[in-house]
């Protein structure tokens, strides 16, 4: 293990930022110890049915309220370090990860549109969380012009631009609300706000303008194709385009406002942004190619180092240094895991069984295949291969002798049945997959992880830290601050895994080749044009949620 002089008594700060919370982490330079951490709810969470002010919102909207983010510098830095015993003053870095596509529109300064008070009620005015979903058709235009012009960026993500992504939603703002889309100077990631609010300086990092932003090889879209899509579109990239800086660079220094904020020293160094996904690569030691990263929590994203470009179909995308510089970084990802156990076991699971451990106890006594059950894992849409939001899950094989259980364990596997589909699209097209290291909380829950590792036929490493993004960041601090000349060696002095703790059995692996070879079939019919019954599903009830707000009291139902 490499050790930097001296450096047991220095410390960096990682900051995580999730779905519902932020995450600060302290921890030692020299060895990567985490020595103390601290969380911090937001107190609007997830937006999703009205804004704080009361107005409604439509199905699919997912927004985030930007004073949250900023609470969770103030509260949970200064008790990270306060729990960690250390002296603030020994702290010489920051570095934050978010969440991402989650974006929002600013003034040129960086307030955010929705904290002036004559756009508060807007809904365009407020962050846009990676999972609002509302920009699905703009993306299916964004998409159809792209092969119709034949774009050469087109292929760089499988094929298809996600509704998740910055242009999908800024052509939604442009559409619904274009005062807001005029008023709106910036359109940022948060990951890049957050650093803008921490040094007073903007930045965008190479990660979410790659990914999110659709910038290949140093261009993003023309003009006159986002003009095509609308007149009016054509000054997009205006909005988006700040000084581009590569991961692990120190974007500024932390200003005095920070500091009170964090209790941190003023002039420490503040690393660019990252992505939660991408930027765990480096806490679990898989910076090198061909080790592939799953950060399974509320969703999953994988991600995994190639030492050259290919195109891979329903990818997210391909980005030269996007997870770690000099690979060519390649990501993809499914919309809902954690969520979808999440949803059965405080939504379809009876009393008396409704939790998780009593849940995996049930499921974990049946043979491969017992509960005769397939599931698509798509109830929060798919995001690789298929990228459509507006897919939805499906469970086949159930009857009157169906238990929870079986549902239960039927949902684990098709989770997994997707990270396979994701592989073998990677192998396919030439990107090595060696092995698979998994972080994020569902780690806990052996039975996931054992079916993972019999389903995908590897074996499977697991992260040895349980903040595998916030530790990412730190060694990106770390590298921003100095201590390390790269992110390769901060990330063998500081990340740690375990090796090989699931290894796929070979009688159970055979099993769920049968089993998979069905969910292969399910998810190329209704996923790829055989019946597209999902798609006209959620346009039936969309039409039915517009409709009944135009209602200004419910119907009378009449005994």
């Amino acid at each position: 293990m490499n050790r930097v002089d001296g450096a047991d008594d220095r410390y960096v700060v990682g900051v995580d930022y999730g779905t519902l919370s932020g995450r600060a982490l302290v921890v030692r330079v020299g060895d990567g110890a985490e020595l103390g951490t601290a969380v911090h709810e937001y107190g609007d969470g997830v937006i999703s049915t009205a804004l704080p002010g009361g107005r409604s919102l439509p199905p699919d909207w997912a927004l985030q309220n930007p004073q949250d983010y900023r609470d969770v510098l103030r509260y949970a830095v200064p008790a990270a370090v306060a729990a960690a015993g250390v002296d603030p003053a020994a702290v010489v870095g920051i570095g934050i990860d978010f969440t991402a596509c989650t974006v929002l529109p600013t003034l040129a300064d960086g307030t955010p549109l929705c904290e002036t008070p004559e756009l508060r009620d807007r809904p365009h005015a407020w962050v846009k969380l990676w999972k609002h979903h509302a920009a699905q058709p703009h993306a299916d235009r964004i998409n159809a012009l792209a092969h119709e012009r034949a774009e050469p960026w087109i292929g760089r993500y499988g094929g298809k631009i996600s509704a998740e992504w910055q242009y999908a939603k800024g052509l939604q703002i442009l559409e619904e609300d274009p005062e807001v889309y005029d008023r709106a100077e910036r359109f940022i990631e948060a990951a890049d706000w957050i650093v803008w609010q921490l040094c007073g300086a903007e930045t965008r990092n190479v990660c979410t303008a790659g990914y999110k932003g659709i910038l290949q090889d140093g261009h993003y879209p023309s003009e006159g194709f986002l003009a095509a899509l609308n007149p009016d579109f054509g000054d997009f990239v205006s909005k988006l385009d700040g000084p581009l800086l590569p991961l692990g660079a120190r974007a500024g220094a932390l200003t005095a406002q920070a500091a009170a904020w964090t209790g941190l020293p003023e002039g420490i160094a503040v690393a660019v942004g990252n992505v939660d996904a991408h930027v765990t690569a480096a806490s679990a030691q898989a910076v090198e190619p061909g080790r592939l990263v799953a950060i399974m929590g509320t969703s999953t994203c994988h991600v995994v180092n190639g030492a050259q470009v290919a195109e891979v179909a329903g990818m997210c995308g391909v980005v030269d240094g996007g997870i770690s510089p000099g690979a060519w970084g390649y990501e993809a990802g499914q919309s809902g895991v954690g969520d979808i156990f999440g949803w059965f076991v405080k939504h379809a699971a009876p009393a008396g069984i409704d939790s998780h451990v009593r849940l995996t106890e049930l499921a974990a006594s049946q043979p491969v295949g017992g509960h005769g059950l397939i599931a698509l894992d798509w109830w929060n849409g798919n995001r690789s291969l298929l990228v459509n939001h507006d897919l939805s899950g499906m469970i086949v094989g159930m009857t009157l002798a169906t238990r929870p259980q079986d549902i239960y364990r039927a949902l684990l596997e098709s989770t997994a049945y997707g990270t396979r589909m994701i592989i073998e699209a990677f192998v396919d097209a030439g990107v090595a997959i060696n092995d698979l290291v998994v972080a994020g909380g569902l780690t806990s829950n052996a039975l996931l992880m054992q079916i993972y590792a019999d389903v995908t036929k590897r074996p499977l490493n697991i992260i040895a830290s349980a903040q595998g993004p916030a530790l990412g960041s730190a060694i990106h601090a770390a590298v921003a601050a100095g201590e390390f000349p790269s992110i390769h060696e901060a990330s063998q002095a500081m990340g740690r895994v375990h090796e090989a703790v699931y290894r796929p059995d070979p009688e159970r692996a055979r099993a769920y080749d049968a089993l998979y070879a069905e969910y292969r079939a399910l998810h190329d019919h209704f996923g790829r044009g055989g019946n597209d019954v999902m798609l006209r599903l959620r346009a039936i009830r969309n039409a039915a949620a517009e409709t009944a707000a135009t209602h200004e009291a419910p119907l009378e139902v009449v005994a």
